[in-house]
């Protein structure tokens, strides 16, 4: 009878070291972890936006009112994609294991879905803008780079997630490192 206790007591004992060590560190979730995933899902909207930005800066200011309708029509579109696809990314790489890391998230998708909506907003205007007449055209371009520039302006939840040990995080990821526009953004004009 004590050999059978003994043989259950050992048996027991391997099996706790044994559980023990597949609960190890391995199995944790970690920054690194959620940074690869969201990155690797993100790349494609850098890239995006790489591109769309490009597309604005080459178009020339004193061109053709219809080829840079054309231009920034398609760029605002495509920031807007690829800002709905970011929110969209950070969703699906679920909360990263940092103090206050759902809140993160949910406050830099918010944001990124903001400006999708504000980015479309000015897809709207600058469609319907008049390229028929110069003048016009010109004086409706101004509210559309004010608003240009309030969406530039509005990241400070982004920010927050750029920094810190998400932020250390992002930063090793290949994914995340800042794309350069395709050779075809730049000559689209």
């Amino acid at each position: 009878m004590n050999k059978k206790l003994a043989v259950a007591l050992t048996s027991s004992a391997v099996l706790v070291l044994a559980l023990s060590g597949c609960s190890s560190d391995e199995d944790k979730f970690t920054v690194d972890d959620w940074a690869k995933k969201y990155c690797d899902a993100a790349q494609p909207q850098i890239k995006k936006r790489a591109d769309a930005e490009q597309l604005i800066r080459s178009t020339a200011s004193d061109g053709k009112p219809a080829d840079i309708q054309s231009a920034d029509s398609k760029a605002f579109q495509d920031l807007s994609d690829a800002d709905k696809g970011h929110a969209a990314a950070l969703r699906a790489a679920g909360t990263p294991p940092v103090d206050g890391g759902e809140e993160l998230v949910k406050n830099a998708a918010a944001e990124f879905d903001a400006e999708s909506t504000a980015y479309l907003n000015l897809k709207k205007q600058v469609d319907a803008l008049d390229v028929q007449n110069q003048q016009n055209f010109a004086d409706g371009l101004k509210p559309i780079a004010e608003g240009l520039a309030k969406i530039e302006v509005n990241q400070s939840a982004r920010q927050k997630l750029r920094s810190g040990e998400t932020g250390t995080a992002m930063a090793k990821q290949p994914g995340c490192k800042p794309a350069k526009p395709s050779p075809a953004a730049s000559s689209a004009t």
